[in-house]
C-alpha cells in the first residue's frame, strides 16, 4: 500500500468515525478499484469502530452510471450513509454517484488518489485542501507547459482583455508555471509589478526553470488566503482557479480583499466550460458556479461586478471591475 493511500484513507477514517453508526459506500466506475479501496478504508478505521463488513452493493448509480459499489457497515445500525466516488481515467459522463458524492477522489493513478471535494459538514477545507491541492498539482509540474504549451497566445489575449495598465500591480493568482506572467509583466511596464501566487512549490519550480521569475515576483501561498495588504492590486488574473476553491464566493472574496476599488478581474480558462468538461469526462451541471447565471450573483456578493462574459469552445473569458 502506497503512503498517499495510507493518508487519505487515514483522513477519512479519521472524519467518519465520529459520525458512526454509518454506511460507507465507495463508488465508481471501475468495481475492482472500488472494492480495493473500500477494504482499505475499513482497515483504516479504529478497532473500536472497525467496519465489520464490506460487500459488493449492486445499482446505487444507476443505469447511466455503472453498477458496482462497494459498502462498509460500521457499526450496525447504520444511521447515517457518506458516498465517496472514485473517479478513474475509463469514467464516462458523471453520473448519480459522483453528484451525490460527499467525498470525490481523483484515482486515475491508484497508488496516488487525492480528494478533489469534500464536503464541508465532514470537514472544513481547512483541514484537507491545501495539502490535497498540492498532492494533486505536484506530481504534474513537470510535464505541465509540454502538455499545455500551445495555450501560451490564449494566455497573452486573456491577459490584453484584462486591460493592464502601465504602473498597475498585478496579480496572477494560481499561477502554476507562469504563463501569464510574462504577458502580465508587458502590459505593466518597467514602472508596475508583477507577483505569481501559487500553493505548489514544484509548479513555482517549473516558473523559475522556464525564466519567469524574470517577469514577475514567486510567492507560494493559498488563495483563499492571500498574504497580500488589502487593496493591492489593480489587476488580478485568475486561470483555471475558481473550480478548484471548496467555497467560489469565500474565494473570490479574498481577491476583491486585495484588489483596490475600480480594479479588474479575469477569470480564464483556454478552453471553454463544455470542451473542459468533455476532455474530464463529464457533463455541465445548471449549479457550476462559472454559469453565467450563476457567476454574476456570485461576483457581487464577493465585491465584483460581472462587465463582460465568454463561454466559447476555445475559451472562458470573465472579466469584472472591483465594486
Amino acid at each position: 500500500m502506497s503512503q498517499r493511500v495510507t493518508e487519505v484513507t487515514a483522513f477519512l477514517a479519521e472524519i467518519l468515525t465520529p459520525r458512526a453508526p454509518l454506511t460507507v459506500i465507495v463508488d465508481g466506475g471501475d468495481h475492482g478499484a472500488a472494492t480495493r479501496f473500500a477494504a482499505r478504508l475499513a482497515a483504516a478505521f479504529p478497532p473500536s469502530a472497525r467496519a465489520w463488513n464490506v460487500d459488493a452493493v449492486l445499482g446505487l448509480t444507476g443505469p447511466s452510471g455503472g453498477m458496482f459499489d462497494s459498502a462498509l457497515n460500521v457499526l450496525e445500525p447504520a444511521a447515517d450513509r457518506v458516498i465517496v466516488y472514485l473517479r478513474s481515467g475509463g469514467r464516462g459522463p458523471a453520473g448519480a454517484g459522483e453528484q451525490r458524492a460527499q467525498v470525490v477522489i481523483d484515482n486515475n493513478d491508484p497508488q496516488w488518489p487525492v480528494i478533489r471535494q469534500l464536503h464541508p459538514r465532514l470537514a472544513d477545507p481547512d483541514r484537507w485542501h491545501l495539502s490535497e491541492s498540492q498532492a494533486f498539482f505536484a506530481p504534474r509540474a513537470a510535464g505541465w507547459d509540454a502538455k499545455f504549451g500551445d495555450d501560451l497566445p490564449a494566455y497573452a489575449m486573456a491577459v490584453e482583455a484584462a486591460g493592464p495598465e502601465p504602473g498597475d500591480v498585478a496579480l496572477d493568482v494560481g499561477c502554476g508555471t507562469g504563463r501569464a506572467l510574462p504577458a502580465l509583466a508587458a502590459a505593466v511596464g518597467p514602472s508596475g509589478r508583477v507577483i505569481g501566487l501559487d500553493c505548489t512549490l514544484d509548479m513555482l519550480a517549473e516558473a523559475r526553470a522556464k525564466g519567469r521569475n524574470q517577469a514577475a515576483a514567486l510567492i507560494q501561498a493559498d488563495a483563499r488566503h492571500l498574504p497580500l495588504p488589502d487593496a493591492t492590486a489593480g489587476v488580478v488574473f485568475a486561470a483555471g482557479l475558481v473550480h478548484h476553491l471548496p467555497d467560489p464566493a469565500a474565494g473570490l472574496a479574498e481577491l476583491a480583499r486585495v484588489t483596490r476599488p475600480g480594479g479588474r478581474l479575469v477569470l480564464f480558462h483556454p478552453t471553454g466550460r463544455a470542451t473542459l468538461a468533455a476532455r474530464h469526462g463529464r457533463e455541465l451541471t445548471a449549479d457550476e458556479p462559472l454559469d453565467e447565471k450563476n457567476l454574476g450573483p456570485l461576483l457581487t456578493g464577493a465585491g465584483w461586478s460581472l462587465t463582460s462574459y465568454d463561454d466559447a469552445d476555445d475559451r472562458f473569458l470573465a472579466v469584472a471591475a472591483r465594486l
